[in-house]
């Protein structure tokens, strides 16, 4: 609620405002003028969430730095009066840029009320169990088994190297991990920018849904935008934890390179990067994805040869690369639940897919507290 109220104040007062007001150029005749105080009464119209604001505030001499000051135009007599404010002052206010940028949101947001609706897809089972944080504790055999980095050891398998630039790490992400990962997707994944089913213009559907962190990439158009087309939606944000369990993974990858090529520079067989988009699948049991390239990030990422880091959470999957789209001549390694799967430098370009999922692979332990649908979980990394 604002008060107001008119008084005469004396020169030595008007003499105090004069020096502080950036707009005096001229030199101080004493003057009585008079001036109009309003006082805020609620700080609510401070601005956001009723924060402390200063803005348009002065002190003054009384010690009342809440007060913000007016000058009446009628009471300033003569020019030296008028020397002092700026050279709009009384005058009418064009739209200024703060007018125009609510114009633009005003308009934007009207744009989006014609958009469908759409019901995101829940990657958990409902009834079962909500996804918490995974609470469980390794049995005595597993502690064991740990090795230095916190991962499980598996006997029988080793993390390798599939071709120059493209290496896999089984199992490499641990079970909390894996369970917080579920937790954090499904919670994106029900929000606004969620899982859904992709499409073509032909009006084809993905065997899969989908959800973009980030930037998202639009099937149809093959490009990077902001905002989903069909529904105006901005895509999630990646979470802080992925994107250092991305960069755990490049520099493992990167010590098992230098060992295995005994080379200087690793860089050069498999660089680095830092992610700011994400892909997240979910394929069902039934779901698929053919043989592609992922070759819509920019041109300067492409021509680096920047990695794909690709990370798998449910169940295993049969994943098929080449060098050529022919499913027949292409290379096949199963995808279980915690691998990931890293390929750039000269194997940024390989065409790469999913054919099938294995139906009951997934880890007991994982199901039990994540509810997740039977399925495979998949977070592809890339930087734009």
């Amino acid at each position: 609620m604002l008060l107001y109220r008119t008084t005469i104040v004396s020169s030595r007062y008007h003499h105090h405002l004069c020096r502080r007001c950036p707009f005096n150029t001229e030199q101080f005749v004493p003057r009585q003028v008079s001036l109009r105080f309003s006082s805020l009464g609620d700080k609510a119209d401070c601005g956001n969430s009723g924060a402390n604001c200063s803005r348009g505030r002065d002190s003054s001499p009384s010690g009342n730095s809440a007060i913000p000051l007016y000058v009446n135009e009628a009471n300033l007599t003569s020019q030296e009066d008028r020397s002092f404010m700026p050279h709009h002052f009384g005058k009418k206010r064009k739209h200024g840029d703060g007018e125009r940028l609510q114009h633009g949101l005003n308009k934007f947001s009207d744009s989006l009320k014609g958009l469908p609706k759409v019901k995101p897809f829940d990657i958990c089972l409902s009834g079962i169990r909500s996804c918490a944080k995974y609470t469980g504790s390794l049995n005595g055999k597993n502690r064991e088994n740990l090795n230095e980095m916190g991962h499980i050891k598996v006997e029988g398998t080793k993390q390798r190297i599939l071709r120059p630039g493209m290496v896999l790490l089984k199992q490499y992400i641990t079970l909390s991990e894996q369970v917080e990962m579920v937790k954090n997707c499904r919670d994106l994944g029900l929000g606004p920018g969620g899982f859904y089913q992709p499409g073509f213009q032909g009006g084809g559907k993905l065997h899969l849904q989908m959800m973009c962190l980030g930037m998202d990439w639009d099937p149809q158009t093959k490009k990077y935008e902001d905002r989903r087309h069909f529904d105006g939606s901005e895509p999630p944000c990646i979470p802080h934890e992925f994107s250092l369990l991305v960069k755990r993974a490049i520099q493992d990858a990167h010590a098992l390179v230098k060992k295995e090529c005994r080379v200087s520079n690793v860089e050069d067989i498999l660089p680095s990067m830092s992610p700011n988009i994400c892909i997240v699948n979910f394929y069902t049991t039934s779901g698929k994805l053919g043989l592609h390239q992922d070759r819509d990030e920019s041109s300067e990422s492409l021509s680096k040869g920047l990695p794909v880091v690709s990370l798998s959470v449910g169940d295993s999957a049969e994943f098929l690369y080449g060098d050529q789209r022919n499913v027949e001549e292409a290379e096949r390694v199963v995808l279980e639940s915690g691998d990931v799967l890293i390929f750039g430098g000269k194997s940024r370009h390989i065409f790469h897919g999913v054919p099938s999922v294995i139906r009951k692979s997934a880890p007991k332990a994982l199901l039990e507290e994540t509810g997740l649908c039977p399925g495979r979980l998949n977070l592809t990394f890339r930087q734009f």
